[in-house]
């Protein structure tokens, strides 16, 4: 091979091992477009990722009645682009699965939160509230960022053992009130809370109501009398109530639950705006334990 010829190979060599070398090192930087359909996952995904991770989160306004959502073409292109979604099902945002079945995109990994804890359609879909489904979907995350970027899989990981290790105050929180106040009456006008009121042991009134208003029916007029009986009587110790999705008839009740000196939790269905999940049920926690302890003189 004459010299030149040798020089120009070996010149396009050297140019196509700088090239493939840049791309590596843009793939190594390109961050990782992580979509959650609810606030709380993406903050559950931001806390595993890290740097590594550009999080979208669709249902995040505190002020927007989460049954009344709608699809924008711009959530649309969010999830086309997305390596990893992250949703609730139990039918709770059925407009994922559509979404999903519409941008079909090879290699995009879908987390589904009640499938991991073993929930179907017709469960009470307010999962964040069991104390088992967070463990679980950052698991789940970890292992799929560190399948997408295994370079950094140890950072996901450590990432993980942090974030575990985070919600031990929440479990020494749940265990605190469990222990104080098992077996107390309350009641909720919808089954948002049910998964943690459960979980401390709380004897929940009023089932029927609550799923009624969930479903968005009308509640029996026996169901209603029996609720406002409670209230009245004092039969219920503490009334939970979505701050998101408040009707004429939920508002009677907690303005009746006031008037009769039964203390009112408001919880809600998305993470407030500046709170990690971690500081959200710290403080939905910190209000049941004050309310269990009664209304204060």
């Amino acid at each position: 091979m004459q010299p030149l010829l040798r020089l120009t190979a070996t010149l396009l060599i050297m140019l196509g091992a700088m090239l493939a070398a840049a791309a590596v090192a843009r793939a190594a930087d390109e961050k990782i477009a992580v979509v959650a359909a609810e606030n709380f996952y993406g903050d559950v995904a931001r806390q595993i990722g890290g740097d590594r991770v550009v999080v979208t989160s669709i249902m995040s306004n505190p002020d927007q009645d989460p049954h009344l959502f709608e699809i924008s073409p711009a959530i649309v292109r969010d999830i086309a682009a997305a390596k990893i979604v992250v949703y609730n099902g139990a039918d709770y945002d059925p407009w994922m699965t559509r979404l999903l079945a519409v941008t079909p995109a090879p290699g995009r990994v879908a987390i589904v939160a009640a499938e991991l804890v073993n929930r179907k359609a017709g469960d009470n879909p307010h999962l964040w509230y069991d104390p088992a489904t967070m463990p679980a979907v950052a698991r789940a995350l970890a292992i799929a960022l560190a399948a997408a970027d295994p370079g950094h899989k140890d950072d996901y990981a450590g990432r993980l053992a942090t974030f575990l290790a985070s919600l031990e105050p929440l479990n020494e929180k749940i265990t605190a009130i469990r222990g104080k106040y098992a077996g107390l009456p309350v009641t909720a006008t919808e089954p948002v809370f049910g998964y943690m009121a459960a979980t401390l042991k709380l004897n929940m009134h009023s089932e029927r109501f609550q799923l009624a208003i969930m479903n968005d029916t009308e509640p029996s007029a026996r169901d209603v009398a029996a609720f406002e009986r409670d209230l009245k009587t004092h039969k219920v110790r503490v009334l939970f109530y979505n701050k998101q999705a408040s009707s004429k008839l939920v508002q009677h009740l907690v303005e009746l639950a006031r008037a009769s000196n039964i203390p009112v939790v408001g919880v809600t269905e998305t993470c407030p705006p500046g709170l990690s999940y971690q500081e959200w049920m710290q403080g939905e926690l910190d209000a049941t334990d004050r309310a269990l302890a009664g209304p204060s003189s």
